[in-house]
């Protein structure tokens, strides 16, 4: 399990250069307005968004589990509490397919559960996350794009 920050920047050839130079790694993806950096120290994935006419810097919150069992569980947890507000299964975005729950805090922060059942890292091969990443859809829409 790690944790997922996702962040709009202004500018996303600016933002990689900083965060590989904060990490001292390179992006596990990148494409046009989108990167994401996939850390084991820290425990981290770091996704960007280049959206430079965002409210804010941040966009939403996630975790991201290895097992189906972890997303069932997570869940599970979230619905019993009643603040499980959206699941997504064999959702394509971000470049990957993914399975997912959302959850929406009393302040509108955004939070993510998901687990990638398929990921594209080739570029060439790319038919996820044309339109999802752009970051216009993600400021509201919870669910559509993660």
């Amino acid at each position: 399990m790690r944790l997922q920050l996702a962040l709009n920047v202004p500018d996303i050839d600016a933002a990689v250069a900083y965060y590989s130079k904060l990490f001292g790694a390179e992006p596990h993806k990148r494409r046009d307005g989108y990167a994401n950096f996939a850390l084991d120290e820290p425990a981290l994935k770091l996704v960007l968004f280049e959206n430079p006419a965002a409210d804010a810097q941040l966009n939403h919150i996630g975790v991201e589990v290895m097992l189906d069992e972890e997303l069932e569980a997570a869940t599970r947890r979230l619905d019993t509490a009643g603040i499980l507000d959206a699941t997504e299964a064999a959702s394509g975005c971000c470049h990957a397919v993914q399975d997912k729950i959302w959850s929406r805090a009393h302040n509108g922060l955004r939070w993510e559960w998901y687990r990638v059942a398929e990921d594209n890292t080739n570029p060439a091969d790319d038919q996820l996350g044309k339109t999802c990443c752009t970051g216009e859809q993600m400021t509201d829409n919870i669910g559509a794009c993660g």
